[in-house]
C-alpha cells in the first residue's frame, strides 16, 4: 500500500511538472503600487488564453529591478525610472533594459478627514516630508503635529516622492510602510496623518481626504482623480508606471505587453484605478515594436 501511495504521489508529480512545462511560464516582480492591476491584467490575459500562466509578486520596484538585472524575472514593474547604475549592472550582466510605459498614474497626497487641509503645493509637500515643516498650523491648519506616513526604500514611489517633491532627505520621523495598502489605513486612523500612494488605492476610497496640488503658490490645485489633469501633467504629481524587460520582448512576454496595452487591457487599468496611456507614450512604446 506504502509502495503504492508513493507511486501516486510521483506519478502526480510528474503530471504537475508536465502540465507546467506545456505551458509559456511568465514571472512578473516588482513595485507594490502596480501589484494590483498587473495581478488583474494577468488574471484577465489567463482567462483569455488558459494555457498561458503568469505569476506575479510584489516586494518594491528595486526588487523587480534587482530580479531582471540576474535574470530572475521576465518583466519588471517599476513605479520609477532605472537608475543609471542599475542600467549599469544589467548590462554588466548581459542584460539590455527596456523600458515600457503601461499605465498613468496621478500620485495621491491623503489626509485624515478630519484635517480640515484640502489644498497644498508640491513645496509644501516637499517641506512637509523632509521635517521643515512640523505642525499643521504652520500652512493654515489645526495646532497638531504633523504625522507622516510614507514608503521603504527599495520602494519606486519611495524614490520617485523624493527626486520629484522632496528633492533632498525624508525626515527621520516619516513612518517608513510596507505597502500603499499600509499608508491608506494609517492616514484613516490618524488625524494628524499625511501620506502618500497610487491613485488606484484612492479612487474608491472612503475615510480620506484627497489632496488637491499646485506646482507652486498662486497657481492651479488639480486632483489626481482628475484623468484628464493627469495626463496632461497639470497635476504636478503625475507620473508614467513602467514595465522593464530584457531585450526586445517576443514569445508569451511580447504577448502579455500586447494585452496590457491593448484596449482591453488599458479599459482594466481605468477599472483599477489609474489612467491610460498618452500618445506621447504610445510612440514610446513603439520603440521596442509595441
Amino acid at each position: 500500500m506504502r509502495n503504492l501511495v508513493k507511486l501516486a504521489i510521483i506519478g502526480l508529480a510528474v503530471l504537475v511538472a508536465q502540465t507546467a512545462s506545456a505551458q509559456e511560464m511568465l514571472q512578473i516582480k516588482g513595485s507594490d503600487t502596480l501589484i494590483n492591476l498587473v495581478q488583474k491584467l494577468s488574471e484577465e490575459y489567463m482567462k483569455k488564453y488558459p494555457s498561458n500562466y503568469v505569476a506575479v509578486t510584489g516586494g518594491g520596484s528595486g526588487t523587480g529591478v534587482a530580479a531582471l538585472i540576474n535574470q530572475k524575472c521576465d518583466i519588471a514593474n517599476a513605479s520609477r525610472l532605472m537608475k543609471p547604475k542599475e542600467i549599469k549592472m544589467a548590462k554588466d550582466n548581459g542584460v539590455t533594459a527596456n523600458r515600457i510605459v503601461i499605465a498613468m498614474d496621478g500620485l495621491s497626497v491623503i489626509v485624515n478627514p478630519e484635517n480640515p487641509i484640502t489644498q497644498l503645493t508640491k513645496d509644501e509637500i516637499g517641506a512637509i516630508f523632509r521635517g521643515d515643516v512640523k505642525n499643521w498650523s504652520e500652512i493654515g491648519g489645526p495646532d497638531m503635529p504633523i504625522n507622516m506616513y510614507g514608503r521603504q526604500s527599495n520602494s519606486g514611489t519611495f524614490v520617485f516622492f523624493q527626486d520629484y517633491v522632496l528633492k533632498g532627505d525624508y525626515s527621520a520621523k516619516m513612518n517608513r510602510m510596507n505597502g500603499n495598502a499600509q499608508i491608506v489605513e494609517a492616514v484613516k486612523s490618524d488625524k494628524s496623518a499625511i501620506g502618500y500612494v497610487g491613485v488606484g488605492y484612492v479612487k474608491d476610497a472612503t475615510g480620506l481626504t484627497v489632496v488637491s496640488v499646485a506646482s507652486k503658490r498662486g497657481g492651479e490645485y488639480a486632483s489626481p482623480l482628475n484623468s484628464a489633469d493627469v495626463k496632461s501633467g497639470k497635476y504636478p504629481i503625475a507620473r508614467p508606471l513602467n514595465q522593464y524587460v530584457a531585450g526586445i520582448p517576443e514569445g508569451a512576454i511580447r504577448k502579455f505587453l500586447e494585452f496590457e496595452l491593448s484596449p482591453e487591457g488599458q479599459r482594466i487599468v481605468e477599472e483599477e484605478g489609474f489612467f491610460p496611456i498618452p500618445s506621447e507614450y504610445e510612440e514610446f512604446n513603439s520603440q521596442v515594436g509595441l
